[in-house]
Protein backbone atom coordinates (compact mmCIF):
# COMPACT_ATOMS: atom_id res chain seq x y z
CA UNK A 1 0.00 0.00 0.00
CA UNK A 2 1.14 3.58 -0.75
CA UNK A 3 0.75 6.60 1.34
CA UNK A 4 0.70 9.92 -0.06
CA UNK A 5 3.48 12.61 1.15
CA UNK A 6 1.50 15.77 2.80
CA UNK A 7 1.88 18.38 0.51
CA UNK A 8 3.57 21.57 2.19
CA UNK A 9 0.63 23.56 0.61
CA UNK A 10 -1.64 21.82 2.23
CA UNK A 11 -0.52 22.14 5.97
CA UNK A 12 -0.26 26.34 5.28
CA UNK A 13 -3.49 26.10 3.83
CA UNK A 14 -5.09 23.96 7.36
CA UNK A 15 -2.74 26.35 9.51
CA UNK A 16 -4.56 29.22 7.29
CA UNK A 17 -7.79 27.74 8.39
CA UNK A 18 -6.64 27.44 11.97
CA UNK A 19 -6.08 30.93 12.04
CA UNK A 20 -8.61 32.02 10.92
CA UNK A 21 -10.67 31.09 14.00
CA UNK A 22 -8.89 33.01 16.28
CA UNK A 23 -11.28 37.13 15.80
CA UNK A 24 -8.28 39.06 15.76
CA UNK A 25 -6.78 37.31 12.46
CA UNK A 26 -8.00 39.85 9.30
CA UNK A 27 -7.54 38.85 5.84
CA UNK A 28 -8.63 41.04 3.18
CA UNK A 29 -8.52 40.84 -0.63
CA UNK A 30 -7.88 43.96 -3.19
CA UNK A 31 -8.07 44.14 -6.58
CA UNK A 32 -5.54 46.33 -8.86
CA UNK A 33 -5.73 45.90 -12.63
CA UNK A 34 -6.02 42.16 -13.84
CA UNK A 35 -4.60 40.69 -10.42
CA UNK A 36 -5.80 39.99 -6.84
CA UNK A 37 -4.12 40.03 -4.01
CA UNK A 38 -4.68 38.98 -0.45
CA UNK A 39 -3.25 40.47 2.99
CA UNK A 40 -3.61 38.84 6.43
CA UNK A 41 -2.01 38.88 9.73
CA UNK A 42 -2.82 39.32 13.50
CA UNK A 43 -4.22 42.75 14.20
CA UNK A 44 -3.26 42.11 17.91
CA UNK A 45 0.78 41.92 17.00
CA UNK A 46 1.05 43.87 14.15
CA UNK A 47 2.07 47.65 13.59
CA UNK A 48 -1.04 49.25 11.73
CA UNK A 49 1.07 52.38 11.30
CA UNK A 50 3.81 50.84 9.42
CA UNK A 51 1.37 48.30 7.34
CA UNK A 52 -0.35 51.90 5.92
CA UNK A 53 3.10 53.62 5.55
CA UNK A 54 5.64 51.00 4.37
CA UNK A 55 3.74 48.32 3.24
CA UNK A 56 0.37 48.82 1.45
CA UNK A 57 1.50 52.44 -0.48
CA UNK A 58 3.64 50.03 -2.35
CA UNK A 59 1.39 47.30 -3.72
CA UNK A 60 0.67 48.51 -7.11
CA UNK A 61 -0.08 46.63 -10.39
CA UNK A 62 3.56 47.02 -11.61
CA UNK A 63 4.77 45.50 -8.39
CA UNK A 64 1.98 42.68 -8.26
CA UNK A 65 3.74 40.91 -11.39
CA UNK A 66 5.36 38.66 -9.05
CA UNK A 67 6.22 38.30 -5.30
CA UNK A 68 9.89 38.78 -6.19
CA UNK A 69 8.90 42.05 -7.73
CA UNK A 70 6.84 43.33 -5.01
CA UNK A 71 9.43 42.36 -2.40
CA UNK A 72 11.93 44.71 -3.77
CA UNK A 73 9.10 47.79 -3.71
CA UNK A 74 8.42 47.14 0.07
CA UNK A 75 10.91 49.25 1.37
CA UNK A 76 11.22 46.98 5.02
CA UNK A 77 14.38 44.76 5.52
CA UNK A 78 12.99 42.06 6.74
CA UNK A 79 10.83 39.76 4.53
CA UNK A 80 11.14 36.63 2.83
CA UNK A 81 9.43 34.56 0.45
CA UNK A 82 8.48 31.03 1.84
CA UNK A 83 6.76 28.06 1.04
CA UNK A 84 8.02 26.35 4.72
CA UNK A 85 5.18 25.59 7.27
CA UNK A 86 7.64 25.60 10.10
CA UNK A 87 9.01 29.22 8.87
CA UNK A 88 5.67 30.41 8.26
CA UNK A 89 4.45 29.45 11.34
CA UNK A 90 6.67 30.88 13.19
CA UNK A 91 6.79 34.18 11.81
CA UNK A 92 3.42 35.16 11.34
CA UNK A 93 3.22 34.70 15.10
CA UNK A 94 5.97 36.75 16.15
CA UNK A 95 4.38 39.49 13.57
CA UNK A 96 4.69 39.06 10.01
CA UNK A 97 2.06 40.16 7.85
CA UNK A 98 1.36 37.76 4.86
CA UNK A 99 0.68 38.87 1.24
CA UNK A 100 0.26 35.83 -1.24
CA UNK A 101 -1.49 36.62 -5.19
CA UNK A 102 -4.15 34.89 -6.60
CA UNK A 103 -2.53 32.89 -9.15
CA UNK A 104 0.35 31.75 -6.98
CA UNK A 105 -1.87 31.03 -3.82
CA UNK A 106 -1.46 28.84 -2.26
CA UNK A 107 1.90 27.68 -3.43
CA UNK A 108 4.52 31.07 -2.12
CA UNK A 109 3.69 33.58 0.43
CA UNK A 110 5.40 36.69 0.96
CA UNK A 111 5.99 37.63 4.73
CA UNK A 112 6.83 41.46 5.95
CA UNK A 113 8.03 42.06 8.99
CA UNK A 114 5.55 44.26 10.81
CA UNK A 115 5.73 43.81 14.45
CA UNK A 116 4.23 46.15 17.04
CA UNK A 117 6.81 46.13 19.59
CA UNK A 118 5.26 46.96 23.17
CA UNK A 119 7.66 47.38 26.34
CA UNK A 120 7.96 49.77 29.40
CA UNK A 121 10.43 52.59 29.24
CA UNK A 122 13.84 51.52 30.81
CA UNK A 123 13.98 52.58 34.22
CA UNK A 124 16.24 52.37 37.88
CA UNK A 125 16.78 49.29 39.19
CA UNK A 126 14.65 47.94 41.69
CA UNK A 127 16.26 45.16 43.44
CA UNK A 128 20.04 46.09 43.18
CA UNK A 129 18.82 49.89 43.34
CA UNK A 130 22.03 51.94 43.95
CA UNK A 131 23.34 55.35 45.40
CA UNK A 132 26.11 56.33 42.73
CA UNK A 133 26.77 54.31 39.54
CA UNK A 134 24.21 54.02 36.62
CA UNK A 135 20.82 54.14 36.48
CA UNK A 136 19.59 52.15 34.28
CA UNK A 137 18.25 48.29 34.14
CA UNK A 138 17.01 46.00 31.58
CA UNK A 139 13.46 45.54 30.40
CA UNK A 140 11.35 42.94 29.28
CA UNK A 141 12.28 43.21 25.65
CA UNK A 142 15.28 41.47 24.34
CA UNK A 143 16.46 43.99 22.00
CA UNK A 144 16.37 46.91 24.22
CA UNK A 145 19.04 44.92 26.70
CA UNK A 146 21.02 44.00 23.97
CA UNK A 147 21.07 47.52 23.53
CA UNK A 148 21.89 48.58 26.43
CA UNK A 149 25.00 45.93 26.79
CA UNK A 150 26.37 47.04 22.94
CA UNK A 151 25.98 50.24 23.94
CA UNK A 152 28.80 50.02 26.96
CA UNK A 153 31.03 46.87 24.83
CA UNK A 154 31.13 48.54 21.31
CA UNK A 155 33.46 45.52 20.55
CA UNK A 156 33.10 43.18 17.22
CA UNK A 157 34.13 40.40 19.93
CA UNK A 158 30.88 40.18 21.32
CA UNK A 159 29.13 37.49 20.20
CA UNK A 160 25.40 36.72 20.40
CA UNK A 161 23.64 33.21 19.65
CA UNK A 162 19.83 32.78 19.38
CA UNK A 163 18.43 30.37 20.43
CA UNK A 164 14.39 29.85 20.15
CA UNK A 165 12.68 27.54 23.00
CA UNK A 166 8.88 26.29 24.15
CA UNK A 167 6.94 24.29 21.99
CA UNK A 168 4.31 26.84 22.92
CA UNK A 169 5.96 29.72 23.87
CA UNK A 170 8.59 30.33 21.04
CA UNK A 171 10.91 32.33 23.30
CA UNK A 172 13.39 34.08 22.18
CA UNK A 173 17.20 33.29 24.12
CA UNK A 174 20.54 35.32 23.47
CA UNK A 175 23.74 34.34 24.84
CA UNK A 176 26.38 36.55 24.79
CA UNK A 177 29.92 36.21 25.32
CA UNK A 178 33.44 37.99 24.13
CA UNK A 179 35.25 35.84 22.19
CA UNK A 180 39.17 35.35 22.81
CA UNK A 181 38.20 35.88 26.14
CA UNK A 182 35.16 33.48 27.30
CA UNK A 183 36.20 29.75 27.77
CA UNK A 184 34.78 27.68 24.69
CA UNK A 185 33.85 25.45 26.95
CA UNK A 186 31.46 27.58 29.18
CA UNK A 187 29.96 29.17 26.09
CA UNK A 188 29.06 25.48 24.24
CA UNK A 189 27.24 23.75 27.91
CA UNK A 190 24.98 27.03 28.14
CA UNK A 191 24.39 26.56 24.10
CA UNK A 192 24.15 22.61 24.03
CA UNK A 193 21.81 23.11 27.92
CA UNK A 194 19.64 25.42 25.95
CA UNK A 195 19.46 23.71 22.33
CA UNK A 196 18.28 20.84 24.24
CA UNK A 197 15.44 21.96 26.45
CA UNK A 198 12.36 20.40 26.09
CA UNK A 199 9.61 22.26 27.91
CA UNK A 200 6.30 24.31 26.57
CA UNK A 201 6.52 27.55 27.85
CA UNK A 202 9.61 29.72 28.87
CA UNK A 203 7.74 32.86 30.88
CA UNK A 204 10.99 34.51 32.38
CA UNK A 205 14.30 33.75 33.25
CA UNK A 206 14.08 32.20 36.29
CA UNK A 207 12.80 29.23 34.64
CA UNK A 208 16.08 28.67 32.92
CA UNK A 209 17.79 28.78 35.63
CA UNK A 210 15.85 25.55 37.49
CA UNK A 211 16.50 23.91 33.69
CA UNK A 212 19.65 23.96 32.92
CA UNK A 213 21.25 24.09 36.77
CA UNK A 214 24.33 21.36 37.23
CA UNK A 215 21.81 20.28 40.35
CA UNK A 216 18.02 20.89 40.17
CA UNK A 217 17.74 19.66 44.16
CA UNK A 218 19.87 22.32 45.43
CA UNK A 219 18.40 25.38 47.33
CA UNK A 220 21.13 27.78 46.47
CA UNK A 221 20.72 29.41 42.92
CA UNK A 222 23.79 28.48 40.84
CA UNK A 223 23.31 31.12 38.12
CA UNK A 224 23.56 34.53 39.55
CA UNK A 225 20.61 36.91 37.69
CA UNK A 226 21.08 40.89 37.49
CA UNK A 227 18.47 43.76 36.74
CA UNK A 228 22.16 46.38 35.91
CA UNK A 229 23.57 46.65 32.43
CA UNK A 230 26.51 47.77 34.41
CA UNK A 231 27.36 44.70 35.97
CA UNK A 232 26.26 42.63 32.67
CA UNK A 233 28.84 43.87 30.67
CA UNK A 234 31.37 43.97 33.80
CA UNK A 235 30.96 40.27 33.97
CA UNK A 236 31.33 39.74 29.99
CA UNK A 237 35.14 41.38 30.16
CA UNK A 238 35.68 39.16 32.89
CA UNK A 239 35.09 35.89 30.74
CA UNK A 240 31.52 35.03 32.00
CA UNK A 241 28.82 34.02 29.75
CA UNK A 242 25.10 36.06 29.84
CA UNK A 243 21.48 34.70 29.32
CA UNK A 244 18.94 36.76 27.91
CA UNK A 245 15.44 35.82 27.91
CA UNK A 246 13.09 37.57 26.03
CA UNK A 247 9.78 39.09 28.18
CA UNK A 248 12.70 39.05 31.24
CA UNK A 249 14.24 42.48 33.12
CA UNK A 250 16.48 40.21 34.36
CA UNK A 251 19.44 38.15 33.04
CA UNK A 252 21.58 35.51 33.94
CA UNK A 253 25.17 35.42 34.45
CA UNK A 254 26.71 32.04 34.78
CA UNK A 255 29.54 30.60 36.11
CA UNK A 256 28.95 31.74 38.76
CA UNK A 257 30.03 31.66 42.51
CA UNK A 258 28.72 31.70 46.19
CA UNK A 259 31.06 34.69 47.25
CA UNK A 260 29.57 36.59 44.38
CA UNK A 261 26.22 36.59 46.16
CA UNK A 262 27.45 38.61 48.68
CA UNK A 263 28.92 41.45 46.50
CA UNK A 264 26.78 44.03 45.27
CA UNK A 265 28.34 46.10 42.10
CA UNK A 266 28.04 49.24 43.92
CA UNK A 267 31.13 48.01 45.72
CA UNK A 268 33.04 48.75 42.46
CA UNK A 269 32.10 52.44 42.73
CA UNK A 270 33.18 53.00 46.45
CA UNK A 271 36.63 52.92 47.65
CA UNK A 272 38.31 49.92 48.21
CA UNK A 273 38.75 50.25 52.09
CA UNK A 274 35.20 50.67 52.51
CA UNK A 275 33.84 48.02 50.10
CA UNK A 276 35.70 45.86 51.59
CA UNK A 277 34.30 46.35 55.24
CA UNK A 278 30.60 46.45 53.49
CA UNK A 279 31.03 43.12 52.22
CA UNK A 280 32.43 41.80 55.36
CA UNK A 281 29.68 42.88 57.22
CA UNK A 282 27.35 41.19 54.98
CA UNK A 283 29.18 38.30 55.19
CA UNK A 284 28.80 38.52 59.28
CA UNK A 285 25.16 39.58 58.85
CA UNK A 286 24.24 36.29 56.93
CA UNK A 287 25.98 34.33 59.63
CA UNK A 288 24.57 35.72 62.21
CA UNK A 289 21.33 35.40 60.74
CA UNK A 290 21.67 31.82 59.81
CA UNK A 291 23.27 30.61 63.65
CA UNK A 292 21.93 33.06 66.53
CA UNK A 293 18.82 31.49 67.02
CA UNK A 294 19.74 27.94 66.69
CA UNK A 295 22.53 28.55 69.04
CA UNK A 296 19.86 30.61 71.91
CA UNK A 297 17.60 27.02 71.35
CA UNK A 298 20.90 25.42 71.99
CA UNK A 299 22.57 26.89 74.50
CA UNK A 300 18.97 27.16 76.43
CA UNK A 301 18.23 23.52 76.20
CA UNK A 302 21.84 21.86 76.62
CA UNK A 303 24.52 24.39 77.50
CA UNK A 304 22.76 26.62 79.87
CA UNK A 305 26.14 26.45 81.48
CA UNK A 306 28.00 28.76 79.19
CA UNK A 307 25.50 31.49 80.08
CA UNK A 308 27.19 34.14 82.30
CA UNK A 309 25.23 34.67 85.77
CA UNK A 310 24.50 38.39 84.90
CA UNK A 311 22.85 37.22 81.40
CA UNK A 312 21.27 34.55 83.14
CA UNK A 313 18.89 36.43 85.50
CA UNK A 314 17.97 38.27 82.48
CA UNK A 315 17.18 35.14 80.23
CA UNK A 316 15.35 33.50 83.19
CA UNK A 317 13.07 36.65 83.90
CA UNK A 318 12.20 37.20 80.36
CA UNK A 319 10.79 33.56 80.59
CA UNK A 320 9.11 32.51 83.36
CA UNK A 321 5.55 32.93 82.21
CA UNK A 322 6.39 31.38 78.61
CA UNK A 323 4.85 27.93 78.75
CA UNK A 324 6.71 26.50 75.22
CA UNK A 325 10.02 25.05 75.01
CA UNK A 326 12.84 27.35 73.35
CA UNK A 327 12.46 25.28 69.98
CA UNK A 328 8.62 25.70 69.63
CA UNK A 329 9.10 29.37 70.89
CA UNK A 330 11.60 30.12 68.36
CA UNK A 331 9.67 28.53 65.17
CA UNK A 332 6.75 30.34 66.24
CA UNK A 333 8.39 33.65 66.12
CA UNK A 334 10.35 32.14 62.76
CA UNK A 335 6.78 31.57 61.10
CA UNK A 336 5.26 34.95 62.54
CA UNK A 337 7.95 36.93 60.48
CA UNK A 338 7.58 35.19 57.47
CA UNK A 339 4.49 35.50 57.11
CA UNK A 340 4.47 39.21 57.91
CA UNK A 341 7.37 39.11 54.81
CA UNK A 342 5.37 37.12 52.58
CA UNK A 343 2.32 39.16 53.50
CA UNK A 344 4.25 42.87 53.14
CA UNK A 345 5.35 41.45 49.04
CA UNK A 346 2.23 40.31 48.10
CA UNK A 347 -0.18 42.85 49.49
CA UNK A 348 -0.18 46.55 47.27
CA UNK A 349 2.86 49.02 48.24
CA UNK A 350 1.77 51.08 50.57
CA UNK A 351 -0.88 48.25 52.24
CA UNK A 352 2.35 46.35 52.31
CA UNK A 353 4.52 48.66 53.77
CA UNK A 354 1.92 49.11 56.58
CA UNK A 355 1.12 45.83 56.99
CA UNK A 356 4.89 44.96 57.96
CA UNK A 357 5.70 47.82 59.85
CA UNK A 358 2.32 47.85 61.95
CA UNK A 359 2.11 43.92 62.24
CA UNK A 360 5.27 43.49 63.66
CA UNK A 361 5.29 45.69 66.33
CA UNK A 362 1.47 44.75 66.99
CA UNK A 363 2.01 41.01 67.31
CA UNK A 364 5.43 41.13 68.66
CA UNK A 365 4.39 43.54 71.52
CA UNK A 366 1.08 40.97 71.84
CA UNK A 367 3.26 37.81 72.26
CA UNK A 368 5.19 38.97 74.88
CA UNK A 369 2.41 40.23 77.00
CA UNK A 370 0.64 37.24 76.17
CA UNK A 371 3.41 35.18 77.45
CA UNK A 372 4.07 33.01 74.23
CA UNK A 373 7.41 33.94 73.55
CA UNK A 374 10.18 36.07 75.55
CA UNK A 375 11.03 39.40 74.66
CA UNK A 376 15.13 38.42 74.57
CA UNK A 377 14.31 35.49 71.97
CA UNK A 378 12.42 38.73 69.94
CA UNK A 379 14.94 40.67 69.77
CA UNK A 380 17.30 37.92 68.04
CA UNK A 381 14.75 36.85 65.65
CA UNK A 382 14.15 40.38 64.72
CA UNK A 383 17.71 41.04 64.07
CA UNK A 384 18.52 37.54 62.57
CA UNK A 385 15.64 38.58 59.83
CA UNK A 386 16.64 42.42 59.35
CA UNK A 387 20.57 40.68 58.81
CA UNK A 388 19.25 38.50 56.02
CA UNK A 389 18.15 41.69 54.05
CA UNK A 390 21.99 42.28 53.61
CA UNK A 391 22.13 39.41 50.88
CA UNK A 392 22.47 41.95 47.79
CA UNK A 393 20.88 38.99 45.63
CA UNK A 394 17.29 38.15 46.29
CA UNK A 395 17.84 34.82 45.59
CA UNK A 396 20.50 33.69 48.28
CA UNK A 397 18.17 35.65 50.76
CA UNK A 398 15.29 32.95 50.21
CA UNK A 399 18.07 30.38 50.91
CA UNK A 400 19.32 31.69 54.01
CA UNK A 401 15.52 31.70 55.04
CA UNK A 402 15.37 28.25 54.24
CA UNK A 403 18.46 26.81 55.63
CA UNK A 404 17.61 28.52 59.12
CA UNK A 405 14.94 26.31 59.97
CA UNK A 406 17.41 22.80 59.49
CA UNK A 407 19.87 24.51 61.87
CA UNK A 408 16.76 24.99 64.41
CA UNK A 409 16.04 21.65 64.50
CA UNK A 410 19.18 20.00 64.61
CA UNK A 411 19.94 22.10 67.29
CA UNK A 412 16.86 21.26 68.97
CA UNK A 413 18.04 17.53 68.65
CA UNK A 414 21.61 17.41 69.69
CA UNK A 415 22.31 21.33 70.49
CA UNK A 416 25.55 22.61 69.59
CA UNK A 417 26.42 19.34 68.32
CA UNK A 418 23.88 19.46 66.34
CA UNK A 419 24.48 22.95 64.55
CA UNK A 420 28.12 21.56 63.47
CA UNK A 421 26.39 18.22 62.32
CA UNK A 422 24.00 20.40 59.77
CA UNK A 423 26.58 22.81 58.90
CA UNK A 424 29.01 20.08 58.39
CA UNK A 425 26.32 18.77 55.78
CA UNK A 426 25.72 21.77 54.28
CA UNK A 427 29.65 22.48 53.51
CA UNK A 428 29.37 19.10 52.30
CA UNK A 429 27.00 19.95 49.75
CA UNK A 430 28.44 23.78 48.68
CA UNK A 431 31.57 21.68 47.76
CA UNK A 432 30.10 19.30 45.50
CA UNK A 433 27.90 22.33 44.12
CA UNK A 434 28.98 23.12 40.53
CA UNK A 435 28.22 26.06 38.21
CA UNK A 436 28.21 25.16 34.72
CA UNK A 437 30.95 22.13 35.51
CA UNK A 438 32.99 24.87 37.80
CA UNK A 439 33.26 24.67 41.55
CA UNK A 440 30.26 26.48 42.79
CA UNK A 441 32.70 27.38 46.37
CA UNK A 442 35.80 28.61 44.41
CA UNK A 443 37.92 30.65 45.31
CA UNK A 444 37.85 28.98 49.08
CA UNK A 445 37.73 25.00 47.48
CA UNK A 446 39.78 24.45 45.38
CA UNK A 447 41.64 27.05 47.38
CA UNK A 448 42.86 29.98 44.66
CA UNK A 449 44.32 32.94 46.49
CA UNK A 450 44.53 34.76 43.36
CA UNK A 451 40.74 34.81 43.15
CA UNK A 452 40.42 35.97 46.75
CA UNK A 453 41.45 39.34 45.38
CA UNK A 454 37.52 40.03 44.51
CA UNK A 455 35.75 38.18 46.81
CA UNK A 456 35.56 38.62 50.38
CA UNK A 457 37.64 42.03 50.33
CA UNK A 458 37.93 43.98 46.96
CA UNK A 459 41.28 44.81 46.41
CA UNK A 460 41.81 48.06 44.36
CA UNK A 461 41.75 47.91 40.49
CA UNK A 462 45.39 48.51 39.86
CA UNK A 463 46.00 45.11 41.55
CA UNK A 464 43.10 43.19 39.62
CA UNK A 465 45.46 42.95 36.60
CA UNK A 466 44.11 39.24 35.76
CA UNK A 467 40.35 37.42 35.14
CA UNK A 468 39.71 35.03 37.64
CA UNK A 469 41.28 31.93 37.17
CA UNK A 470 38.01 29.87 37.52
CA UNK A 471 36.82 31.20 34.39
CA UNK A 472 39.84 29.63 33.27
CA UNK A 473 39.60 32.24 30.25
CA UNK A 474 41.11 32.48 26.84
CA UNK A 475 42.92 36.00 27.67
CA UNK A 476 44.05 35.92 31.68
CA UNK A 477 45.65 38.98 31.74
CA UNK A 478 43.27 42.49 31.86
CA UNK A 479 46.23 45.15 31.76
CA UNK A 480 49.79 45.38 32.66
CA UNK A 481 50.17 45.83 36.50
CA UNK A 482 53.68 47.50 35.99
CA UNK A 483 52.36 50.20 34.27
CA UNK A 484 49.32 50.39 36.56
CA UNK A 485 51.51 50.74 39.27
CA UNK A 486 54.94 52.61 37.93
CA UNK A 487 53.21 55.55 36.10
CA UNK A 488 54.48 59.18 36.76
CA UNK A 489 52.70 62.48 37.00
CA UNK A 490 53.46 64.95 33.81
CA UNK A 491 55.60 67.24 35.49
CA UNK A 492 58.31 64.45 37.16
Amino acid sequence: MFFKKKDTNDSISQLIQQFNKSSDFITYENKIGHTTFFVSYFKSIIDVEKLHRDILPYINENSLKSLETLSTEIPIANKIITTDEKEFRSKVLTGYIMIYLNHQAPTRYLLVQAELKQARQISIPEVEFSVVGPKESFVESIDANINLIRKRIPSPNLQITSVKVGDISNTAISILHIEGIANNENVNTIVQRIKDLQFDQIIDSSYITQLISDNHNSPFPLLLDTERPDRAASVLSEGKVIIIVDGSPHVLIGPTTLTEFFSAFEDYFLNPHVASVFRLIRVFSVSFSLLITPIYVAVLTYHFELIPKDLMNTLVTSRAQVPLPPFLEAVFLELTIELLREAGARLPTKVGQTIGIVGGIVIGTASVEAGLTSNVLLIIVALSALASFTTPVYQMGNTIRLLRFPFLLFAHVWGLVGIVLCFAFLLTHLIRLTSLGRPFLEPLYPPRLADLKDAFIRLPFSQQSKRPFELQVNDQPRFSEKKAINKKDIDE
